[in-house]
Formats: C-alpha cells, sequence, structure tokens
C-alpha cells in the first residue's frame, strides 16, 4: 500500500486537481490548450531529448524491451480487430477502435508515473514506448481505417499524411535530437544539461494536470459496452499480454521489464482522438475511452504498482 502512496497517489492527485481546475474555470478557458501545447512542445521533448543523449547504444537494442512492449502492442491489437470486425460499422471505426485498445499514454502520464516508481533510469525505456506508440501504432491504425478508402491511391495519401504530421511531432523530434547526440560520444554541455533539465522536470507536473482538465471537458454520463471493452482491452489485456511477454523474453527483473509492464497498462492516449477527428468517425467513442481508461486506471495502476513492488 505505501508502494501506491508514495507513486500513484502524487500523480492522480495532480490530475484531480486539473480536473476540479477544469470544473470551476479557475484557469481559464483556454488553459487545456495553453498546457497541452506547452507540454508537447516544450516540456516532454527536452525530457525525452536528454534522455536519449545520455542513452548507450547497448539499451536503445534492446530486444527483450521492444519484444515485450511491441508485442503486447501487436497482440492487443490484433485482438480487438477480431472482436470488433462484428460491431464496428466500417473499417475506419474499427481501426480507431483497435488503435485506442492499444496506444498507451506514454508521454502526459508514463513519464511522471515512471520516474516516481521506477526512478530516472527508466526514461530511456519511456522513450522507445513513446516512439513505438505514437508512430508505428499510429501508422498501423491509419492504415486498417484507410481500406473505407475508394481507392489504394486514397489510402497512400492518407498515410502520407499522417507520416509528415508525424515527423512534425515534437515527441518523436525531441527522442530522435538526442538519439543523434548520443551517436557522436560527445557529453552535453553543462548549461544544455541544465537547461533541458529545468525545462523538462515542468512535465511532471504539468503533464498530469494537463489530463485533468482534458477530463474536465467530458460531458457525457455512463459508458456504453463499446466504450467499456476498449478500456478492457487497453487496461487488463495488454498489460497482461505484455507482462507474458517480458516473463518469456527477460531473463530476470529489472527497470527495462517492470517499465514495458507498466507503460502498457497505462490509460489510453490521445492519438485515437486526433485519428477520429481527422477521418470523422468515432471521435466520441475516442474522446470517452480516453476519460474512462483515465479514471479506472487509478485501481488497475495502482495494482500494478503494489505487485512490481
Amino acid at each position: 500500500m505505501n508502494a501506491v502512496v508514495d507513486a500513484a497517489l502524487p500523480i492522480f492527485g495532480l490530475i484531480l486537481l486539473g480536473f476540479v481546475a477544469g470544473k470551476r474555470s479557475f484557469l481559464g478557458h483556454g488553459a487545456v490548450d495553453v498546457l497541452n501545447r506547452f507540454v508537447v512542445y516544450m516540456a516532454l521533448p527536452s525530457l525525452l531529448f536528454l534522455a536519449m543523449a545520455r542513452i548507450h547504444w547497448s539499451e536503445l537494442t534492446n530486444w527483450a524491451f521492444l519484444g515485450a512492449f511491441g508485442g503486447g502492442i501487436l497482440a492487443t491489437f490484433g485482438i480487438a480487430m477480431v472482436i470488433e470486425r462484428r460491431s464496428a460499422s466500417n473499417w475506419t471505426a474499427l481501426g480507431i477502435r483497435s488503435m485506442s485498445s492499444a496506444y498507451a499514454n506514454t508521454g502526459f502520464m508514463g513519464v511522471p508515473l515512471s520516474f516516481i516508481v521506477l526512478g530516472s533510469e527508466s526514461l530511456p525505456a519511456v522513450a522507445i514506448a513513446t516512439a513505438i506508440t505514437v508512430c508505428p501504432l499510429m501508422s498501423l491504425g491509419v492504415l486498417v481505417a484507410g481500406f473505407d478508402q475508394e481507392s489504394a491511391k486514397s489510402r497512400a495519401v492518407s498515410l502520407r499524411l499522417v507520416g509528415m504530421s508525424l515527423l512534425r511531432n515534437p515527441l518523436l523530434i525531441g527522442p530522435v535530437l538526442g538519439l543523434a547526440w548520443a551517436a557522436t560520444g560527445i557529453d552535453l554541455p553543462g548549461a544544455a544539461v541544465q537547461f533541458t533539465t529545468l525545462l523538462g522536470n515542468a512535465a511532471s507536473p504539468c503533464a498530469p494536470i494537463t489530463i485533468g482538465l482534458f477530463l474536465a471537458e467530458e460531458r457525457g454520463v455512463g459508458i456504453a459496452m463499446p466504450e467499456a471493452r476498449v478500456v478492457g482491452y487497453k487496461l487488463i489485456l495488454q498489460p497482461a499480454i505484455t507482462a507474458l511477454f517480458a516473463m518469456a523474453l527477460f531473463s530476470e527483473r529489472s527497470v527495462w521489464s517492470e517499465s514495458a509492464i507498466l507503460l502498457s497498462a497505462l490509460p489510453i492516449g490521445t492519438g485515437p482522438f486526433l485519428l477520429a477527428r481527422l477521418s470523422g468517425a468515432e471521435a466520441t467513442l475516442a474522446s470517452r475511452t480516453i476519460f474512462w481508461s483515465t479514471i479506472s486506471s487509478v485501481a488497475t495502476v495502482s495494482v500494478l504498482i503494489v505487485l512490481l513492488d
């Protein structure tokens, strides 16, 4: 129980603080957009850059971590596709549901939670997991949704547009630039370390508060069956599959094995909602599954932290 109080409670407390501030409009009506831009364009990229700039190449090719975390994503995506194919109205809806089932909020929630639970040694794993989630998984969701397009040319255009958007994504640019610096073998100057540290440290409190502000904008009550299934895939199925992969691939417990499991158990990130808004389908489901998975993760992530401890 001490692990939950020490690790999970501060993060969920910040989310609650943001939720209350959003409901009372304490920070103003545009606060969620402003704070979200600060976290996405400044704080998180700085933190991920610093983590990757200090990484060793042996950590980058940690095949056990890539297999456990990436395998959990692919398996969950595939299972969700098979089950949701019966009820999804079209390929676009199926792609968004399947993507939501495996899209962990590694940036806004993974960074502060991993730092508190596993320490700063987990940040390279968070950076790699963020890159896997934002790029390959997003592309996979777009590919499935693209089957509703009239031609292969239309699907290619959709993929190209999403690809260009990903290339401009600060959550990818930050770690990639850090990795490029690490390849030089040169230590970061002290001033650069201090600058990125100061800016990156702002991500830990600001990101959970931003989640709370976003949740405060949700107006619906109750949860529909498709939404409940997607939340179940994300919070229960994905971490269970990832844990099985981790036990099979890692010879012993380490910060990398525990990072894979903890990151896979996080609630749904904003990627599926962005795709839903872009395609004009399942926007309500995407928004509400983010809401309910975040609320439900108070219990599921807390249990997982106790098990890891």
